[in-house]
């Protein structure tokens, strides 16, 4: 009985030293000597990374929640969005569709989306893809080990969170929260074209 406490207390731990990072980083950002961190689409949440100054993304290979393998290192050469987010979480359904709607319309430009399906069962999240037409693959994280190894390069302080990685493989812009497709598209206008 003990164990089991343990781990939820660890991810909850974890998850809370994540938003003091993400608060410190972000106000940080917001200053001076922000290394030309800039807001994107007139959003606090939403920043573009320069060139230069972009941490790489973690490599990682998980499963997805149709149960085949993923390794992120197959996009390598490409602009990926990562979306972090769960079924359970509020604000992920209500930017859902606009993240369906805007992979839609990147496809053809070749940008490829991503989700990470943070601390989820599977048959509540591909219930969620299938609720909202999610049309790009998502891979399982339930023990949050991927969203963690993402935190220790940017404030992953929660779900929603969506990140732009550069066709090198560097992180270049973020959506700290609920993505419009205003900020996904300047993000992605700037990425793209870098």
């Amino acid at each position: 009985m003990l164990k089991s406490r343990r781990r939820p207390v660890f991810v909850a731990a974890a998850v809370c030293a994540a938003a003091a990072l993400a608060v410190v980083l972000l106000t940080g950002l917001a200053g001076g000597g922000n290394n030309g961190v800039t807001h994107v689409a007139g959003s606090n949440s939403a920043v573009l990374y320069p060139a230069g100054h972009r941490p790489a993304a973690p490599d990682f290979t998980a499963t997805t929640l149709t149960g085949s393998k993923l390794a992120f290192s197959a996009y390598r050469g490409q602009v990926v969005v990562v979306n972090f987010w769960g079924s359970w979480c509020a604000p992920c359904r209500q930017e859902a569709p606009v993240l369906a709607v805007t992979a839609q319309q990147y496809r053809p430009d070749g940008v490829s989306f991503l989700g990470v399906d943070v601390r989820d069962d599977t048959a509540s999240a591909l219930a969620f893809t299938r609720q909202f037409g999610v049309p790009y693959p998502s891979i399982s994280d339930s023990g949050s080990t991927i969203t963690l190894d993402f935190t220790a390069v940017v404030p992953i302080a929660g779900t929603p969170t969506t990140l732009v990685i550069d066709r090198t493989g560097h992180i270049a812009g973020a959506v700290f929260g609920t993505a419009t497709q205003q900020e996904l598209t300047d993000i992605l206008a700037q990425v793209m074209h870098s």
